[in-house]
């Protein structure tokens, strides 16, 4: 099936205005500190990886704070701010003359500065040369350098390396906290971007659940996936390896890893968890979409999957400004957990639940996540801030309260993963929670997660992801009716069109 969609134009000045945020935000702090601006950001690029000792080359994605800087797309890149005059500078590495014949064209450096909207372009041999030259202070330049943690990997930025270095002052401490905090919130530029990924990965989750059956593999919808964002968006890279889990696979939360290859084959009567996200020029979307592979519900599929929609659609209505997102998580286990005493899987007092941590049973992961130039974009825990140490909690990737212009996942599950139900239902403490008998016919059900990503406004939020989410619309696409649906009002009953 063709697209609607075509893929944006990449403005340029989408990254001069990073440039230009982080110049903003580093100079009022070293106004503040009484820290002179002759100085320097330098920021080194990714660097081209072969396969272990091989001579097969990975395809190169850039480094993202070097992306968000300057959007570079070529290996072996260094970049310079001039913190004093605002210029930007990008170093180019200096290719052998073999490299026209074996990947093209060697590009001057003119070709760069017109390209990236640079002040000027220079080799990387040349680094200590021309920022020496540019230097108008007293004694070493000092160069700011990105060394930091993430607070999702636990790794660390690297600081940019050259030969010369030794001739500079360094700072490692100042810039990563600053040009974090810039990536936080997203400008329209970038916003365009991120919902171009997600206009196409929506289009492409529906093609998926019209595709499903009885019989094929999960790769093969993977494939689909893959295929329709490339082909008709031009995505060559996805934003993390595509979750396609079907079964009780749908339990295991990052499924798809190289030991559990989306290789099974579809059952009847299966639920389905497909997570997978398109990026685009660096900026990413992150989807996941849950449905009988069948094309029916049936009743404990219904159960669970309107738990997990009735708690992704409470949050969505909750977010503004100022909302703690641990809030916001909490939230989300109250109401699947309220939906599961409903349901009859659950016994007792949902306060109680709630103080006894039971939502982390069936959902142990977080809320949701910041996005943008990376999946699990940076900036979920300022400097100095601690994580929540109760079960669940501990696993949110931020606890921060909402920003006007952050982007945020929001994906509320629920599993039943006996590494931590079965526990649970022998816990003293927490048994009597459980329905034991009702509870049993679901081991080996596997779990429904639901998630969009939102952009917060100055009053609430936008939902940027376009699937369907109501067990009537799930139905519908995957029985032949298009999306969106369309909807009749000559009746009471808003019969849908097919």
């Amino acid at each position: 099936m063709a697209s609607s969609l075509s893929p944006p134009e990449v403005p340029m000045e989408l990254h001069r205005l990073n440039r230009d945020k982080l110049l903003k935000s580093l100079r009022d702090h070293l106004s503040a500190s009484s820290r002179p601006h002759h100085s320097f950001v330098l920021l080194q690029g990714g660097e081209e990886k072969t396969r272990y000792c091989t001579d097969h080359t990975e395809l190169f994605r850039q480094e993202s704070y070097f992306a968000y800087l300057f959007g570079v797309r070529e290996p072996g890149f260094y970049g310079a701010i001039d913190v004093a005059s605002g210029n930007s500078i990008l170093f180019a590495p200096r290719l052998p003359s073999e490299y026209a014949v074996w990947l093209g064209e060697i590009k001057p450096l003119s070709y760069f500065k017109e390209r990236y909207m640079v002040s000027t372009v220079y080799y990387t041999d040349e680094i200590t040369k021309v920022l020496h030259d540019l230097y108008k202070g007293h004694g070493k330049p000092l160069l700011y350098l990105l060394r930091g943690l993430n607070t999702d990997s636990n790794n660390f930025s690297k600081p940019a390396e050259f030969e010369g270095i030794e001739k500079f002052e360094v700072d490692m401490d100042t810039l990563h906290p600053i040009l974090t905090e810039c990536r936080v919130l997203k400008s329209k530029l970038e916003l365009a971007l991120i919902q171009f990924a997600n206009d196409i990965s929506s289009e492409a989750h529906v093609q998926v659940m019209k595709n499903a059956r009885v019989g094929i593999k999960e790769y093969q919808l993977e494939s689909m996936f893959l295929h329709h964002t490339y082909m008709f968006g031009g995505c060559r890279h996805c934003s993390y390896t595509c979750i396609c889990a079907t079964g009780e696979n749908s339990a295991v939360l990052h499924y798809g890893h190289a030991a559990a290859p989306n290789d099974r084959t579809l059952e009847d009567g299966d639920m389905s968890l497909f997570d997978m996200g398109a990026e685009y020029h660096f900026y990413g979307s992150d989807i996941t979409c849950s449905f009988p592979v069948n094309g029916k519900f049936t009743h404990d599929q219904a159960l669970v999957y309107n738990a997990v929609l009735d708690a992704h659609n409470a949050v969505i209505s909750e977010m503004k400004p100022g909302v703690c997102w641990v809030d916001m998580h909490i939230l989300a286990e109250r109401i699947v957990l309220e939906s599961l005493k409903k349901g009859g899987l659950l016994l007792g007092d949902v306060d109680a639940m709630v103080s006894k941590r039971l939502g982390a049973v069936f959902m142990p992961h977080g809320l949701g996540h910041l996005l943008g130039i990376d999946t699990h974009d940076p900036g979920g825990y300022l400097k100095g801030a601690e994580r929540p140490k109760e079960a669940g909690l501990r696993s949110l990737r931020t606890s921060r309260e909402l920003l006007e212009g952050m982007v945020i996942t929001v994906e509320p599950g629920c599993y039943f993963i006996d590494a931590v139900l079965v526990p649970a239902m022998e816990n003293s403490a927490t048994s009597s929670f459980f329905n034991h008998e009702q509870i049993r016919r679901f081991r080996g059900f596997g779990g429904v997660r639901i998630e969009s990503d939102v952009y917060v406004t100055s009053s609430g939020c936008v939902n940027l992801t376009k699937v369907p989410r109501e067990i009537k619309d799930i139905e519908a696409v995957m029985g032949g009716a298009p999306w969106p649906i369309k909807r009749t009002t000559s009746d009471n009953n808003g019969e849908l069109v097919h």
